[in-house]
């Protein structure tokens, strides 16, 4: 293998190998309990709403490095306005996710308006709407915190002590059946589209890549999801709102790999002017963005006052700065055009393990904001250089 090779293989998978490092470092400063089952179920739980947040953001993103700034704000807004729905009007649940949602995609469309047609500048229009629905969250609440008490919310949406998925294949206390089982099963699938994909490219011509790296590469996923799938059986099976991530993972996964609109958003971050000429319509791609962003921050309001069984108008501060530093630590590019959800899943891994690890070695927090600051600008100053190299 030449020099090149190996640098681009290097390159590509640099945030697999500093994942692994990290959490290998953690695992040694925290004598292996950051590996404990509970452990990671809780970075799972306490991190639902970065993954599903930073999925949205990517699209901001990958139209030419743009950001939203309000989705703190909006998640806030959002499980508010829920919380009234659901505990001072007596709404049904499911009236009032169905409302939550339509209203995060409200909010949205509104900002996408004046982003994609007005042509305001994203940073603009969304620092707007972060003070607009924080200031909206105060009203709403009335600077106080609501109770969550519809325990069929809570635990559908991850919040409490019995927010995992029932064991319908009857495990006893310690193992978890159905986890195994999911473990297995994602394996299965994962080994057979990967060979679909791979013979499919072999079929009609194109280029299939090194053999042996695409089943080392098959080996390691399966392991992790075997590793991780035991852990969470060992303790009490799938937190639910795993299972919100994982769909919201999966659908977009596919639309920006797959699809003709997901190829949109990196053509208009690739080359904007290009892209136009060639008859797309870059306005609405820049709607759909914006858009999307409010609905995936109203699936993530619906999460976090799940989580924390209320509603308050201080949650969702910095939750904006997580999403975006996710991002780019995951390998999308500052200027836009380049990034992928599987990126963005190990960004926010590699950020939560970071959190969690240095809490609990007792890092003071101010400490842990000094080292997720590092690694982010670590993270874009490689893309720039990287960048740099490649002209």
């Amino acid at each position: 293998m030449d020099k090149a090779k190996l640098r681009e293989g290097i390159q590509k998978y640099s945030m697999i190998i500093v994942l692994v490092l990290v959490t290998l470092f953690f695992t040694w400063g925290t004598q292996g309990k950051i590996l404990f089952p509970q452990n990671i179920t809780n970075l799972i739980s306490q991190n639902a709403y970065v993954y599903v947040l930073a999925t949205g953001m990517l699209l901001c993103i990958l139209t030419g490095g743009n950001i939203d700034l309000s989705v703190g704000s909006v998640v806030c807004f959002v499980g508010a306005v829920g919380g009234v729905f659901m505990e001072k009007m007596g709404m049904p649940m499911p009236i009032a996710v169905i409302l939550m949602l339509l209203l995060g995609a409200v909010i949205g469309a509104w900002q996408a308006v004046w982003i994609a047609y007005v042509h305001v500048p994203p940073f603009i229009t969304t620092l707007s709407g972060m003070f607009v629905f924080r200031g909206l969250s105060n009203v709403v609440l009335g600077g106080q915190t609501l109770p969550i008490k519809n325990q069929a919310f809570v635990v559908l949406f991850g919040g409490g002590a019995n927010c995992y998925v029932p064991d319908i294949l009857g495990g006893g206390e310690g193992m978890n059946r159905l986890a195994m089982v999911v473990g297995i099963v994602a394996c299965v699938i994962f080994v057979v589209v990967t060979m679909k994909s791979y013979l499919n490219r072999k079929k009609k011509g194109y280029e299939t890549g090194n053999v042996a790296a695409m089943y080392i590469k098959m080996i390691l996923i399966c392991a992790v999801i075997l590793f991780v799938t035991y852990k969470l059986a060992k303790y009490k099976g799938i937190p639910t709102s795993l299972v919100w991530v994982l769909i919201v993972v999966l659908i977009y996964g596919y639309i920006t790999s797959k699809t003709t609109v997901g190829r949109y958003f990196y053509a208009v971050g690739g080359n904007e002017k290009a892209t136009k000429l060639s008859g797309i319509n870059t306005e609405r791609v820049y709607f759909l963005a914006y858009t999307n962003m409010g609905l995936l921050s109203a699936l993530a309001g619906m999460l976090t006052i799940a989580r924390l069984t209320s509603a308050q108008p201080t949650y969702g501060q910095n939750y904006e700065m997580d999403a975006i530093g996710s991002c780019f630590i995951g390998g999308a590019s500052a200027y836009g055009g380049t990034g992928t959800v599987p990126g963005v899943i190990i960004g926010a891994t590699l950020m939560g393990i970071i959190n969690q690890g240095m809490s609990i070695m007792g890092t003071d927090q101010n400490m842990q904001k000094v080292v997720k600051g590092l690694v982010l600008l670590a993270a874009v100053i490689f893309d720039v250089v990287s960048k740099k190299r490649s002209e």
